[in-house]
């Protein structure tokens, strides 16, 4: 490992048990049941459009209900948030609710705050998060998933990096920051991603 890797460190916020495991059980109940559609891969257009050369993901669609619960939980830990980042932060977009399964991946991206891709939501995410609903296991087991990983990384010194990919565990970072979903390779990864701006 050269040192340029070894001292690299990511700005990552971690909150374990942001949902508990029954939450995180009821919650993947109701999303096994919901409509779902190809999740979109933003474009030039602002319209979006569907990728599945770079996004292979289903977006799934939770009651109304559902969708307000966790928006109502997030807006109560942006608090948290601001204070981490030490920015201050407006409001966060409507949680989108995803299904990862066996082949489905998201290639490496960031989400905003670049300046490189001209888009509405380039200027307006700050902070993006992952909130994890199974657990990721190396090996097939009930309700886990293998491969899946959430990976950050920097091309300037080849640091990567792979928080653990726990139920019930938010994992928030600086929009502008490289990442990816590596592809599942058993099970269904189930998660919530949403941005603060």
């Amino acid at each position: 490992m050269t040192k340029a890797i070894a001292e690299f460190k990511f700005d990552l916020h971690l909150a374990r048990s942001f949902f508990d495991v029954e939450t995180c059980r009821e919650l993947i109940g109701e999303l096994r049941h919901s409509s779902s559609s190809p999740a979109l891969t933003y474009a030039k257009d602002n319209l979006g459009s569907v990728d599945e050369r770079v996004r292979k993901v289903a977006r799934l669609m939770p009651s109304p209900e559902t969708v307000e619960y966790v928006r109502r939980r997030l807006t109560a830990y942006r608090e948290k948030i601001e204070e981490y980042f030490k920015l201050s932060l407006s409001g966060c977009e409507d949680p989108q609710f995803l299904c990862y399964r066996v082949g489905d991946f998201f290639v490496a991206h960031q989400d905003g705050n670049t300046g490189l891709i001209r888009l509405d939501t380039d200027r307006s995410r700050r902070i993006s998060l992952s909130i994890f609903l199974n657990h990721q296991s190396e090996r097939p087991r009930p309700n886990a998933y293998c491969g899946g990983s959430l990976v950050f990384s920097d091309w300037r010194s080849g640091a990567e990096c792979r928080p653990a990919c726990e139920a019930g565990t938010l994992v928030a970072f600086r929009s502008e920051l490289t990442h990816e979903v590596i592809p599942v390779t058993h099970g269904e990864r189930y998660s919530i991603v949403s941005w603060y701006g």
